[in-house]
């Protein structure tokens, strides 16, 4: 996509988010049936990727266990609940996630191809984050002792690298890697390797290079039309991530650490060959001259003027999300030596003791800065997909140990969660649908001995009008904040205005 392009593309919505809209036309049974049709012709997409007639079939139980109402969502709950007490279908189920040879590669394929007829657009974004899944034992697949994401410390747990996909439209799982941590390829991890069923071919990746391998393999699929790559710090400070972004052809917002280095301007280099005294020289290095690089913290500090502008990101569930930013053009260090030009994008909250977060982006000089905010703004998503992916299709409910069964758990839950948003799409003139609501009505359709059909629609119409009158509340409450700091702000430009004059 051209910046031109991006010129006259339309401005970020501002419409709020599914929690955040008016209750609309209510939900009927006839709801509940359809919803179940839907269910049966979208796994009817997959078909082929399992050449078994039981395979087609247990593809189908596990969806739907994911989509239940099963408090528990892991294997023999889930047989147990919508089965029977089978002990031959458990068995039958465990082996079908843990060692049945269906085709995951087509699967993934197919389901690529669903997600940019329903979601594609040339300027989404494909959001890079990691997520943990704590873990009391040591035998599954990739366990240690690590930064757990999902925690915020180390732990005990198993860590993946995940894309996102997100446009107007919506989001979707996209893609995942398993993060194994060097110990797993010692001598002393051997039987484990063995005992997890670890494909010899597998080797040691670090997180950025695994995310690397997922956008490169979207790239050269050329199926999912995309723009933008983000990601947060953990991989803002590997400055190769943001290059290799760049040689793909897109376009990277990356957030830095607010240590890293850069100069204002390009220094002056002094290039190999002979010096005034000594030996010449090998490698090219920075002119004595130059002034010294800066942390981008400093900039604030001690570098150029900064000019902050205030916009609306987006409305959010609580209101719209205000905030300041700042755009500068900067020359990161690699390695004592100067790199490519970048954008620095400030990003500055509105509260008492504002918070800045700092980004780089290889975006031309000619896109406008409505395109970084529309961008900043779209990082949520991946903290609700994750969210969704646990608390609504079982993602964390895993108790198998090997890495095939680990992908073929992953596979059904991308499926589940995107069935939920073929669901909101399919009733996009009722946007007040969450995926939650959207789970409870597939669950009532699976479940056999459930609740009363009638109590199902109501208490899904309760919650949306729940949900509407605590945006409201919340929005009230925001509108009134900002405005109470925006008349603080000024009352002190004032005052120091008075203070300067003679």
């Amino acid at each position: 996509m051209s910046a031109s392009s991006v010129l006259t593309r339309r401005r970020h919505s501002v419409q709020p988010p599914a929690s955040g809209q008016p209750p609309s036309a209510a939900f009927t049974p006839a709801d509940i049936d359809a919803s179940a049709e839907e269910l049966i012709a979208f796994h009817q997409l997959f078909q082929e990727c399992f050449p078994r007639r039981e395979q087609r079939q247990w593809s189908l139980f596990y969806l739907c266990g994911q989509l239940s109402n099963l408090e528990r969502k892991t294997i023999e709950p889930m047989v147990l609940g919508l089965h029977g007490a089978d002990p031959n279908a458990v068995r039958a189920a465990q082996r079908f996630i843990t060692e049945s040879p269906w085709d995951r590669a087509r699967l993934s394929e197919i389901q690529h191809a669903v997600i940019a007829a329903d979601l594609g657009e040339s300027d989404a974004v494909v959001i890079v984050d990691g997520s943990g899944f704590p873990k009391q034992g040591e035998n599954s697949i990739g366990v240690a002792p690590q930064y757990c994401n999902h925690l915020g410390k180390v732990a005990n747990c198993q860590e993946g690298v995940f894309l996102v996909y997100v446009s107007s439209r919506g989001y979707a799982f996209l893609d995942e890697r398993l993060y194994l941590p060097a110990c797993w390829f010692t001598e002393a991890y051997r039987a484990r390797r063995r005992a997890c069923h670890l494909p010899v071919e597998v080797h040691f990746q670090t997180e950025p290079h695994l995310a690397l391998e997922m956008i490169t393999a979207l790239v050269q699929q050329a199926v999912i039309p995309f723009q933008w790559v983000t990601a947060d710090a953990s991989y803002g400070k590997n400055l190769d991530f943001l290059e290799e972004i760049g040689r793909l052809g897109k376009w990277a917002f990356i957030e830095i650490p607010s240590d890293t280095r850069v100069w204002l301007h390009t220094p002056p280099l002094d290039l190999p060959g002979p010096g005034l005294l000594g030996r010449p020289r090998v490698h090219p290095r920075v002119a004595r001259t130059a002034p010294p690089p800066q942390a981008v913290r400093d900039l604030l500090a001690h570098g150029p003027h900064v000019t902050w502008i205030r916009q609306t990101i987006k409305e959010g569930s609580k209101g719209p999300l205000v905030a300041e930013f700042a755009f500068l053009r900067v020359t990161p260090v690699r390695d004592t030596l100067p790199a490519s030009r970048v954008w620095l994008i400030l990003q500055r909250t509105l509260s008492p003791r504002p918070e800045i977060k700092f980004y780089f982006s290889n975006a031309p000089t000619t896109c406008p800065r409505s395109e970084f905010i529309r961008v900043s703004g779209l990082r949520w998503p991946v903290e609700t997909t994750l969210k969704e992916g646990k608390g609504q299709v079982g993602m964390d409910q895993n108790e198998t140990r090997t890495w095939l069964a680990w992908h073929h758990h992953l596979s059904h839950v991308f499926l589940a969660h995107l069935f939920l948003m073929h669901l909101r799409l399919r009733w996009s003139d009722r946007p007040a649908l969450t995926t939650a609501q959207a789970r409870l009505l597939i669950a009532q359709a699976i479940a056999e001995e459930a609740w009363p059909l009638c109590n199902v629609l109501a208490i899904l119409h309760y919650r949306q009008r729940r949900n509407y009158a605590t945006y409201r509340s919340h929005r009230k409450r925001t509108l009134k904040r900002q405005q109470q700091l925006a008349h603080s702000q000024n009352r002190k430009k004032r005052s120091s205005v008075s203070q300067k004059s003679p």
